[in-house]
């Protein structure tokens, strides 16, 4: 199931605070990321409980899984009530079916833009991240791909950006949202205000004024 927003999606990922959580919320960003895998920003299911249950209505949470078993993605997923979960590494389609069948909404993260010229097709999923990793080399490589291919799936930028770089990309290429983690950190995990602030105004402006179109009308909600 796809989310009911309006505008650019912008994702905070990576947040590890309350305070960050409600600062970024505060500033216009529709979600926060949190990141249950192997990462510099992990954090318990159980502290993100304690965050998720003071987020505002309206503000989306997501899940973030690496290289998780499809059992616990879910199971975390519906236990915390998160909108969202983002599976990132290797996963089966097989086991990609199973979990979009029990959790409300998939976000597929993928590699690079070859990962999603394969995998466009993939049933179960609501939108693609490109690239996994902070890459922004990858990134504009990705959405290159991505701009030459006919994929009714939206499409979610990542890895790489920051309150500079985000303009480039909305205004010239058609995500559907942006995802920011390391560009707008003081120091992983920990997020600075005044960059967090510039990226989400630089995102919206940017999308505001943009060189291409964002309302293709299969990226509707259903």
């Amino acid at each position: 199931m796809r989310f009911n927003t309006e505008g650019l999606f912008i994702k905070v990922s990576g947040v590890t605070t309350e305070e960050d959580a409600l600062f970024s919320i505060g500033l216009g960003a529709s979600a926060i990321g949190f990141d249950f895998g192997p990462t510099p920003r992990r954090i318990s299911p159980t502290g993100a409980h304690d965050i998720i249950r003071r987020l505002p209505q309206g503000a989306l949470s997501v899940g973030v899984f690496v290289n998780d078993l499809p059992q616990r993605i879910v199971e975390v997923t519906n236990t915390l009530g998160l909108s969202a979960a983002q599976i990132d590494g290797p996963i089966s389609a097989a086991s990609l079916q199973w979990v979009s069948e029990r959790v409300n909404t998939v976000i597929r993260g993928l590699a690079s833009g070859d990962a999603v010229r394969e995998q466009r097709a993939i049933d179960g999923v609501d939108y693609f991240l490109v690239p996994e990793d902070d890459d922004i080399d990858v990134l504009i490589d990705s959405l290159e791909v991505f701009a030459d291919l006919s994929i009714p799936t939206p499409l979610i930028a990542s890895g790489g950006l920051n309150s500079s770089n985000v303009v480039d990309i909305v205004q010239n290429y058609p995500v559907w949202g942006v995802d920011v983690r390391s560009g707008v950190e003081i120091e992983p995990g920990l997020k600075d205000p005044a960059l967090l602030g510039e990226f989400i105004d630089n995102a919206r402006w940017a999308n505001a004024n943009a060189y291409v179109s964002r309302q293709r009308e299969e990226w509707r909600n259903f």
